[in-house]
């Protein structure tokens, strides 16, 4: 009995340091759905369907994220069921950099990049397009977006040929037309905004701007929501490959693709967020 008793003592112990090296695989609760969100305007949005998805037999866990890494690693390794923070290109180039096998389920809303301005008035900001510090994300995508709003608007220009679904980056700048193009994590954008000097000007992508306060009716210029952009750059529900047709999966759509949801996203946020699924 001793001896089996040591046997079994023994191979805990193995098994508890082989775990401290080499880890686990998370799993979460079979009636919970974790899911990592950025807090404007995703997990405000999420809020919304908190007891559409009780009544399904669900609780709604949101994990709030300020960066957009973390959410997708943690996607990965099973600590949460599903994000939503991000769209499919920005995606697609996160799975080829990092060897991760996470999918887009569904397109929920779209967030139109725009342009601020410290002491920036409109007219200054169509009048006097060279000289000027601007701000931009250093990310592929986002960067992409905010160097094709800059040219859209006269500040630079780019090489012939390139389009919102190219990966682009400072070094695709024919022309900067004496401006100085800055690349700052984009979390980071409206915070250097703040503290740069007058007459600095930078693109935000919207969930950024709506957390640091910046209203989209007094950007300086917007990204054109009416073309493809909208689509392309939609934000996503995301799940690990391998979970699109589960339950959680399934019952979280389910609740998000609503009237109710369309409306909360078209009436709160005033054009920053528009809803891209219809119902």
């Amino acid at each position: 009995m001793k001896k089996i008793f040591l046997t079994i003592l023994t191979v805990a112990l193995i098994c508890a340091f082989t775990l401290s090296f080499v880890g686990c695989t998370p799993s979460t609760p079979d009636d919970t759905i974790v899911i990592g969100a950025s807090s404007t305007p995703h997990a405000e949005i999420l809020e919304q369907i908190r007891a559409d998805l009780e009544a399904e037999g669900f609780k709604l866990d949101i994990k709030i994220y300020t960066d957009y890494v973390l959410p997708n690693t943690a996607l990965e390794d099973g600590s949460l069921d599903a994000n939503y923070f991000q769209h499919t290109p920005y995606l697609n180039d996160f799975n080829k950099n990092n060897g991760t096998h996470i999918l887009s389920v569904e397109k929920i809303h779209y967030e139109p990049f725009a342009v601020y301005g410290k002491n920036v008035s409109k007219e200054d900001f169509e009048a006097t397009k060279t000289g000027r510090t601007i701000l931009i994300p250093d990310d592929g995508t986002n960067c992409t977006r905010a160097l094709l709003v800059l040219r859209d608007n006269g500040y630079i220009t780019l090489k012939d040929g390139v389009k919102p679904s190219d990966s682009l980056s400072d070094k695709d700048i024919v022309d900067n037309n004496g401006n100085t193009v800055v690349l700052v994590a984009a979390e980071n954008v409206p915070a250097q905004l703040n503290n740069a000097n007058a007459g600095t000007i930078a693109v935000i992508n919207g969930n950024y701007a709506l957390e640091a306060n910046l209203d989209v009716k007094t950007a300086l210029a917007v990204e054109n929501a009416s073309g493809d952009a909208a689509q392309l750059y939609a934000n996503i529900i995301a799940v690990k490959e391998g979970n699109e047709n589960s339950a959680k999966t399934k019952a979280l759509i389910k609740a998000l693709k609503t009237q109710k949801v369309f409306n909360y996203i078209t009436e709160h946020y005033n054009g920053a967020v528009l809803p891209v699924f219809t119902v």
